[in-house]
C-alpha cells in the first residue's frame, strides 16, 4: 500500500477534510439554497458497517457532499435537518463513496477531494462514445466489497449525472456478493443549484431535497437483472418513473 493509499485511509484525514470541505460548502446547500431533508430517523438505528446508498446522480461532487453533511449530523442525533454544523467538529468518518477514476484524477481539487473516502472505478466504457457497458471490472468490485466491511458506502448505480440511464449491474453484483443493507435514495434539485461539478453555485434559492426510503427488501438469490430493477426503481430512475413524453 503507497503513502497516498494509508493517508486516504485514516479517519483523522477524513475528518479533516469533512471539516473544511463542510465549512466550504455549507453555504451553498443551507443558505443561499433551501436544503430539506426526509427519512434521516431512519440512518439512526443502522450499523456502522455493510449499509450501501445507491442514489440518483446529479453532479460529481456536491451530491456526495450533502451525504456526508447529513450523516454527520446524524451522528450528532438530528433528525430533521443539517441545522448549525457544529457536527463537522466531530465528524462521522466512516463514509466511502464511489467515484469514476478519471473524475478524481481530472484536477488538483478532485485529487483532494479523493482524501474524502473516494473509491475510484474504471469506466467499462468509453467516456465520449455511445460503446456500452461491456464488463465488470473485478478488482473494482474488491475495493467496493472491502470498503462495505467497516463503511457506509455511497454508489450511484447509473454511473452518470443523465437522468433515467440505464443502472449497471456492477452494482447488484456487489449486493449479492455482500448482501448489504441496500437504502435507496432519491435527490432534487442540486443539477439546478450548481455546475456539472457540483463546486460552482449556478442558482441561489433553490430547493433542495434528498430522501432517504426505507431499506430494500432484496432476495439476494434474484438474478442481477431483478437486483438492478429492484434498485432503479426504489431511486425512481426506472422506465416507470421516466415522464411521459406527449405525442400532440
Amino acid at each position: 500500500m503507497n503513502i497516498f493509499e494509508q493517508i486516504k485511509k485514516s479517519a483523522f484525514i477524513r475528518g479533516v477534510m469533512y471539516l473544511t470541505i463542510g465549512v466550504l460548502t455549507f453555504p451553498g446547500l443551507c443558505i443561499y439554497n433551501k436544503l430539506t431533508v426526509t427519512g434521516m430517523e431512519k440512518l439512526k438505528s443502522l450499523p456502522k458497517q455493510n449499509v450501501l446508498f445507491v442514489s440518483n446522480h446529479h453532479t460529481y461532487f456536491a451530491d456526495v457532499i450533502a451525504f456526508i453533511h447529513i450523516f454527520c449530523a446524524v451522528k450528532w442525533r438530528k433528525t430533521e435537518g443539517l441545522g448549525v454544523p457544529y457536527y463537522l467538529l466531530l465528524p462521522f468518518t466512516r463514509v466511502r463513496y464511489v467515484a469514476a477514476d478519471t473524475t478524481m484524477k481530472s484536477s488538483l481539487l478532485s485529487k483532494l477531494f479523493m482524501l474524502a473516502g473516494a473509491i475510484t472505478v474504471k469506466r467499462t466504457w468509453a467516456p465520449n462514445t455511445s460503446e456500452q457497458r461491456t464488463s465488470i471490472n473485478p478488482g473494482d468490485t474488491r475495493n467496493i466489497c472491502k470498503a462495505l466491511e467497516n463503511n457506509w458506502v455511497i454508489t450511484f448505480p447509473q454511473g452518470t449525472t443523465k437522468e433515467f440511464a440505464q443502472g449497471r449491474k456492477g452494482t447488484a453484483f456487489i449486493i449479492k456478493q455482500t448482501k448489504p443493507i441496500v437504502i435507496p435514495v432519491v435527490i432534487n434539485g442540486f443539477l439546478t443549484a450548481f455546475d456539472k461539478k457540483g463546486l460552482q453555485l449556478r442558482k441561489r434559492g433553490t430547493k433542495l431535497s434528498v430522501q432517504f426510503k426505507d431499506p430494500l427488501q432484496i432476495n439476494y438469490d434474484d438474478s442481477l437483472e431483478d437486483i438492478l430493477a429492484q434498485v432503479m426503481d426504489g431511486i425512481e430512475q426506472s422506465k416507470r418513473f421516466q415522464p411521459k413524453v406527449s405525442t400532440t
